[in-house]
């Protein structure tokens, strides 16, 4: 049996907790970050709490191996004087929407070789793949992942908005996002990069352009030159 404590009460340290608490071979408790008066202790102490609070919160913890889930906080950033570690899960955490851990990367970073092993049981237990990523290559992770994720939910916010400006069903959308999405697990991104910017399509591009709003003028321009010079291609956009 693992006995697992999680400090903290977000998205994160919900969604983990509820996950947790249906696997048979771990104990698991939770508790604010702000009642640390009296700590449990466990195998693994689990700081899913927001960046700012992580040295803050974790030297007030004097438990045998404290992780954070942070995936831009280095592992030094824990200033517990016992064994530290990272169990960062690559997904995106909502309140409303139920995840599904089987489908989840962890990546794992600990300061002892045991320590390791116990969040690569910790992460089997939950059916995900494990993944050994050290801090600096973990920061630049987590850039990639706020570059397919953040940034594209604002593209799709975009692209709600115009459809919404000219009546046009958001829904009819859908398949083209599940296709873009699908289409590149069989390509690279770049290989599956279809449109007008890859194709030098000036009089499109300077249609769209006419369509758009200032700021969404902007965006477009960035993310088309962005595009033309991946693929080594020049073109000006009047």
């Amino acid at each position: 049996m693992i006995s697992v404590l999680i400090i903290g009460n977000g998205n994160v340290a919900n969604h983990l907790f509820n996950a947790l608490v249906n696997v048979k071979k771990i104990v698991v408790k939770k508790i604010n970050s702000r009642a640390l008066e009296q700590i449990p202790t466990a195998d693994i102490t689990i700081l899913a709490v927001s960046d700012d609070a992580i040295k803050e919160v974790s030297s007030k913890i004097n438990n045998p191996f404290i992780v954070h889930t942070s995936g831009s906080t280095s592992i030094n950033d824990l200033k517990n004087t016992s064994k530290k570690g990272v169990f960062y899960m690559l997904q995106t955490f909502t309140k409303e929407k139920i995840v599904c851990f089987k489908s989840i990367p962890f990546c794992l970073e600990a300061d002892h070789p045991e320590e390791l092993q116990l969040l690569e049981e910790l992460a089997t237990y939950l059916g995900g793949a494990s993944y050994r990523i050290n801090s600096d290559q973990r920061k630049k992770l987590h850039v990639a992942a706020v570059f397919v994720n953040n940034f594209t939910n604002h593209m799709y916010a975009i692209g709600h908005d115009i459809c919404l400006k000219n009546n046009i069903p958001f829904k009819i959308l859908s398949p083209l996002i599940q296709e873009t999405a699908t289409k590149i697990e069989a390509l690279t991104p770049r290989e599956a990069q279809t449109g007008p910017a890859i194709r030098n399509d000036t009089s499109t591009l300077n249609n769209h352009l006419q369509s758009l709003n200032e700021e969404q003028q902007k965006i477009y321009k960035i993310i088309t030159k962005s595009i033309q010079n991946g693929t080594e291609l020049q073109t000006t956009i009047t």
